[in-house]
């Protein structure tokens, strides 16, 4: 996007020491958000200390402070009970807000926006967005054309979470393991070497509240309650991205070829497919980078009208960071704020 016919606006980021909110400072300088007046929000024990950000030096503010000065946008990046507090009160002064944690995605007043995907259901009445879970994101970029064309009916799912989707103590934990030094636990076993199928925590259902979210968030963001979804999340030892390993069955059948051209047209998808030459998407090489890369597309031999993917992504960019700033952008871009 050309952010040069945004408007300048007054932007907080909250959250802004955190894992997440650090690369969001990232993004917003890489992708020249025009950022008027930048306020950084933190925990009240970060309350006057310094946060470098597109060069300058500024001073990190409370909440009340952020909302007195009525932002434009408040992108948040706190957690859920944060945001259950707060995000209301920046909505009051006229704020937008666009959540990252869990505390609104499955709200019914509350739109759960992939810019891809449905940001053109986004109206200025749209005073408190959320922004999706780093798997579904990945997710349903790559798999919402092939929908479109041939209309998914079902969805079983396993994802290779890194520990960077756990925070900054699971980055923590794994190099302290790897270091032969005391770690602080943030799981309940050794992660390095180690792969845990605990994302979240458990319910009485058996799976696990990062399992459930990819079942209800992918419903609600492709307007298709009727998908039959089934997930088991696992984490392992990595730092680049999450990976998943998706089988589809659809109602319609498919030509390979053309699901191949659906990805590649795909706005956000590149397609790392050739296995002749040992080519298919890794989270060592989507650090760093928005784009969901998508290999190993395969028909499923075993069911009709089924196929598999292989979806990597880099979790706190286009799975968090760059997909709230595109959610921003486009606010501005059609004038959607205040």
């Amino acid at each position: 996007m050309n952010c040069q016919i945004l408007e300048d606006m007054k932007v907080a980021v909250v959250g802004a020491t955190g894992l997440v909110g650090q690369v969001m400072l990232d993004i917003l300088k890489e992708r020249q958000f025009p950022v008027s007046e930048f306020i950084a929000v933190a925990s009240s024990r970060s309350v006057g200390k310094p946060i470098e950000f597109n060069g300058n030096t500024y001073s990190i503010h409370s909440m009340q402070d952020a909302i007195d000065a009525k932002p434009d946008i408040a992108i948040f990046s706190a957690g859920g009970g944060v945001s259950k507090e707060w995000a209301p009160k920046f909505a009051e002064v006229g704020t937008t807000v666009i959540d990252n944690s869990s505390a609104w995605r499955m709200d019914t007043s509350k739109k759960l926006c992939v810019p891809e995907i449905n940001a053109n259901q986004l109206t200025t009445e749209d005073k408190i967005i959320a922004n999706p879970n780093c798997s579904t994101i990945q997710m349903v970029v790559a798999l919402a054309p092939l929908h479109q064309k041939y209309n998914i009916k079902r969805l079983v799912i396993s994802t290779y979470q890194a520990v960077t989707g756990t925070g900054v103590k699971a980055v923590e934990q794994m190099e302290a393991e790897r270091n032969g030094t005391e770690a602080i636990m943030a799981y309940p076993h050794p992660i390095d070497l180690n792969c845990i199928p605990h994302g979240g925590s458990f319910t009485d259902s058996g799976y696990t509240t990062e399992e459930i979210k990819l079942v209800e968030e992918t419903r609600k963001i492709m307007s298709a309650p009727d998908i039959r979804i089934t997930a088991t999340v696992v984490r392992i030892p990595v730092y680049g991205g999450h990976s998943e390993s998706v089988n589809i069955e659809f109602e319609h059948d498919f030509n390979i070829e053309e699901v191949k051209q659906l990805l590649e047209a795909a706005p956000g998808v590149t397609v790392q497919d050739n296995p002749a030459d040992n080519q298919y998407p890794m989270p060592l090489f989507s650090k760093n980078k928005d784009d969901v890369f998508v290999g190993r597309i395969r028909r499923d031999l075993s069911n009709p009208n089924s196929l598999n993917l292989w979806i990597v992504s880099d979790n706190l960019r286009k799975g968090a960071a760059t997909n709230a700033i595109q959610i921003a952008e486009y606010l501005s871009e059609n004038k959607l704020l205040k």
